[in-house]
């Protein structure tokens, strides 16, 4: 197997949950929306699983605001990569494959401008060999297309298998798989909601992914 890894972007890389917890407190206070609304915003985004096109227009309508969604949704396009932080962990500990002879992607569902701010502002960009994100290329995941450009960009054949890591069970666990990959589920102190499906490895965090990846990846079964 080649020495590629893939990561997911969102809640893997970063930490999309503590910036969209800081963006809707500030949305909330900035509106003065009421004590109640940055929860109700929270609730509402799903994790991210929401369609944004459809989120913003449920904002619109919750709070009577007098900006149109597709407004309301680019400001928060251009905010987000400013809230978004990569662990420091994670940031030095991605150089250490490359040097090993890994070639890192990512590989991100989303609008291409919030994306690919967010890899430029955290420092991600100048730490792995090519990005692929759906908003840009046209592709999402969980569509196996999606993983092989990513493969192609790092300079590897599509074919020759590696890692993705995310924690999704459909985009990245399903997906990574169904291209042929071996997959790591990133899942904290979560369970696993995948069902029937097990990914090969579950790590806490994407240091711990970049340590199994140096080690071999061994790894723990997934609980």
């Amino acid at each position: 197997m080649q020495r590629l890894a893939l990561f997911d972007l969102d809640d893997t890389l970063v930490d999309r949950r503590l910036a969209f917890s800081a963006w809707a407190t500030e949305f909330a206070g900035e509106r003065r929306l009421g004590g109640e609304a940055a929860g109700w915003l929270i609730a509402a985004d799903r994790q991210g699983a929401a369609p944004r096109d459809q989120f913003f227009r449920e904002v619109r309508e919750r709070f009577g605001l007098a900006q149109a969604p597709e407004e309301l949704w680019a400001a928060y396009r251009a905010r987000m990569p400013e809230l978004v932080r990569c662990d420091p962990k994670v940031l030095d500990g991605l150089s250490q494959p490359r040097a090993s002879g890994w070639r890192v992607g990512i590989v991100s569902n989303g609008m291409a401008d919030n994306q690919l701010a967010k890899i430029e502002r955290s420092g991600l960009g100048e730490r792995v060999d090519a990005c692929c994100v759906s908003g840009d290329v046209g592709i999402r995941k969980p569509d196996v297309r999606i993983f092989e450009l990513a493969a192609e960009r790092c300079g590897l054949m599509p074919a020759g298998g590696g890692w993705m890591i995310g924690d999704n069970p459909e985009h990245d666990i399903a997906g990574g798989r169904a291209a042929g990959l071996r997959t790591m589920w990133v899942g904290g102190q979560d369970r696993w909601p995948g069902g029937g499906l097990r990914a090969d490895r579950t790590v806490v965090d994407a240091a711990a992914a970049i340590g199994l990846l140096l080690d071999g990846a061994p790894g723990a079964p997934l609980r």
